[in-house]
């Protein structure tokens, strides 16, 4: 199974190393995924820090292509409110709506995504 690298888990990595024993592994078995929506988030500091390599580096991973039904996002955003969960920004539903329509575990330090794990039967990586 592919698992989509979240924001949260490259910027912990890039800053102080932390979760790298299992984003490695996970590297090295040829098991993550990316989305433009994780590299809109990432590329601009990396730029900015001139971090070339890097950025060539994530461009690389193989990307999934999100393909935004609003109807389900709103649809996410209701059954979120529904249960109580305030603020939940749609940057984190679309990484939930497309790690589900590609059928791939999510990795992420953003506790969202474990408030959001049953309600939207999501598929986390621990």
């Amino acid at each position: 199974m592919s698992v989509l690298v979240d924001t949260s888990i490259w910027v912990a990595y890039f800053r102080s190393g932390d979760n790298s024993e299992k984003l490695d592994f996970l590297i090295d078995e040829n098991l993550i995924v990316i989305n433009d929506l994780v590299l809109a988030e990432l590329v601009p500091s990396l730029k900015v820090r001139n971090q070339r390599k890097i950025i060539n580096l994530l461009y690389n991973i193989i990307k999934l292509e999100p393909s935004i039904n609003w109807e389900q996002i709103i649809t996410f955003q209701s059954e979120c409110l529904e249960n109580g969960l305030n603020g939940i920004g749609i940057p984190d539903l679309i990484v939930a709506q497309n790690a589900k329509q590609n059928r791939c575990e999510i990795y992420s330090l953003d506790n969202y995504f474990n408030l959001m794990k049953d309600i939207l039967e999501l598929q986390l990586l621990d």
